[in-house]
């Protein structure tokens, strides 16, 4: 297959927290090329949308390190407790999120059908 555009690596976008890179597509999707796969060699990015294929053009020394998925970087562990999640923010300061119990059963009521 051809290959729609060259694209220098500092114009792609990058997650951090899935690891990968991402580039507009015309077709209103994105390019995504993970950067296991970049660490890899591989420097072909598809869009899921359409069959358009992008060459990333980059040097390895540019890339981040791989994260290891085995470590918890957070350093604190999550807890879950009937539907509520407890995560640490940015400052370390514990957060919770979670279903409010009360709305759901509001709610749960209010879309009962008799």
């Amino acid at each position: 297959m051809s290959i729609y555009e060259e694209v220098e690596f500092e114009d792609l976008d990058y997650d951090p927290v899935t690891q990968i890179y991402t580039y507009p597509c015309p077709c209103g999707d994105k390019f995504s090329i993970s950067l296991e796969a970049l660490w890899d060699g591989e420097d072909i990015a598809t869009c899921p949308s359409c069959t358009l294929r992008i060459e990333i053009i980059y040097d390895e020394e540019d890339l981040p390190p791989l994260r290891d998925d085995d470590d918890d970087e957070s350093g604190g562990e999550e807890e879950e407790e009937e539907g509520e999640k407890k995560k640490q923010d940015e400052k370390g300061e514990e957060k919770k999120e979670g279903i409010d119990h009360n709305i759901a059963s509001v709610l749960q009521k209010s879309l009962t059908v008799k």
